[in-house]
């Protein structure tokens, strides 16, 4: 007889991602200035998330309706853009490189759950998406990928494992379709 999951005994203690004051000051912060569609000002965006210590590097540009989870968990390089309702579900680090792209609605998702597990038990990875990255629109990136130095993960793709380096890949899930050449 198989066993059914028992949402009763889920339990995630061991998961302590920033003080509870911390969180709860985030969660105003995010919703006010973040995910605020009247907030047009990409510099308070990226103040609001140094001061909860994310580390950003310079001339990032933060596109109104960004949702981040944890801004300690997130570390930014220089020359990033990123777009309108971005959701970086940052669970754990994601380290973005340098002059990458997240566009429109792409998800970086650092957790999910055991569905083997009668418990349930949530599961959670850091993403590290390396220079010269473009994450197209409406895409997800799951926990524990690496996108390796100018990938592209095409519009509307899932990439559930590592992306080589630049290897353009599409489809659920993504797989590599061709070769990126970056003309000068």
């Amino acid at each position: 007889m198989s066993q059914q999951t028992d949402l009763s005994k889920y339990n995630n203690d061991w998961y302590q991602p920033g003080s509870p004051v911390k969180r709860v000051l985030w969660y105003f912060v995010n919703g006010a200035i973040m995910l605020n569609p009247m907030n047009p000002f990409s510099g308070l965006r990226k103040f609001s998330l140094r001061l909860f210590g994310a580390k950003i590097g310079t001339d990032v540009v933060v596109k109104p309706r960004v949702n981040v989870k944890y801004p300690w968990k997130l570390t930014i390089g220089d020359h990033v853009w990123i777009g309108e309702q971005v959701w970086i579900d940052n669970l754990d680090e994601v380290v973005i490189g340098n002059h990458v792209c997240l566009s429109q609605g792409a998800m970086l998702l650092c957790g999910n759950h055991n569905y083997k597990k009668v418990t349930f038990d949530l599961m959670i990875g850091p993403i590290r998406l390396e220079d010269g990255v473009w994450i197209g629109a409406q895409t997800t990136v799951c926990p524990g990928v690496t996108c390796k130095s100018h990938a592209v993960l095409s519009v509307g793709s899932v990439a559930n494992k590592d992306l080589e380096a630049y290897g353009i890949y599409s489809g659920i899930p993504a797989e590599k379709i061709k070769d990126r050449v970056v003309e000068a």
